[in-house]
C-alpha cells in the first residue's frame, strides 16, 4: 500500500506546478514591526520565486506593530527595483497564523524564537535567513526530497534553547531609523540570501552523498 502524505502533495506543488487543487507551500517572512526587513524580504522572495515558476504563497508579519506601511526607505528601495508595496500593511503574528506555515524565515534569533513558542511544531521549519542558508549550503540542494524532509536534515543537532543565544552572524540587522543607504545595504543583503537559498531549495541537482 502507498501512502501519499501532504508533505509529498506540497512538495510536487512547488517542484512541477500541477493543478491548482494541490496546495503551494506557505512561505513567511518575519522581522520586529514588519515594516522595514520583512516586507521588503516578501517582496524579494515572492518575485524571484514567481520568475522561478515556483508554486508558493509569501507573505510577511512582525511581533509588534499593527496595519501600518512599509518604511518610506524599503518602499523607494523595492520600487527602485520595480516592486510595488505601498499597499503592504503590517501584521502581528498570531498561533492561528504560526499553525499554517510551511516555513518561517526570521530575521533575527527572536523572531523565530518567539514563532515557536506560539506554535512548538514550527521548529523544524522555522530559521533565520542567514541560518538557514549557511545550513542548506552546508547539506546541499532539496533536490528529490520533500520541503519538511530537507529542512529536517537541515536542522539536525539544532536545539530549541539555541534560539535564546544571540548571535549576530544569523542575523540581518534592522535598518529602521537610519539612512536611504542602510536600507539598500538590507535589501542587497536580504536579496544575495534569498538567491542562494531559492538555488538550493528548488534545484534539480541530485542530493548525492546526503542521507
Amino acid at each position: 500500500m502507498v501512502i501519499v502524505t501532504v508533505n509529498d502533495l506540497l512538495d510536487r506543488a512547488v517542484k512541477t506546478g500541477p493543478p491548482s487543487t494541490l496546495p503551494a507551500i506557505e512561505i513567511v517572512v518575519m522581522c520586529t514591526g514588519n515594516i522595514c526587513r520583512s516586507p521588503m524580504g516578501e517582496a524579494l522572495l515572492r518575485e524571484r520565486l514567481e520568475t522561478g515558476g515556483v508554486d508558493a504563497r509569501v507573505s510577511s508579519v512582525g511581533l509588534l506593530l499593527d496595519d501600518r506601511p512599509a518604511d518610506p526607505h524599503a518602499i523607494d528601495e523595492m520600487a527602485e527595483r520595480g516592486l510595488d508595496i505601498t499597499a503592504h500593511r503590517s501584521r502581528i503574528i498570531d498561533g492561528e497564523m504560526a499553525e499554517e506555515i510551511d516555513l518561517l524565515i526570521g530575521m533575527e534569533q527572536r523572531h523565530v524564537r518567539e514563532a515557536v513558542l506560539l506554535h512548538a511544531d514550527l521548529f523544524t521549519r522555522a530559521y533565520t535567513l542567514p541560518d538557514l542558508v549557511a545550513r542548506a549550503e552546508s547539506v546541499g540542494p532539496r533536490a528529490d526530497r520533500s520541503m519538511d524532509e530537507w529542512l529536517a536534515e537541515l536542522g539536525e543537532g539544532r536545539r530549541r534553547t539555541d534560539l535564546f543565544r544571540q548571535d549576530r552572524r544569523l542575523e540581518v540587522a534592522d535598518p529602521i531609523g537610519k539612512s536611504k543607504k542602510a536600507f539598500h545595504r538590507t535589501a542587497e543583503e536580504i536579496s544575495a540570501l534569498i538567491e542562494r537559498f531559492v538555488v538550493l531549495a528548488w534545484s534539480d541537482e541530485p542530493a548525492s552523498g546526503h542521507h
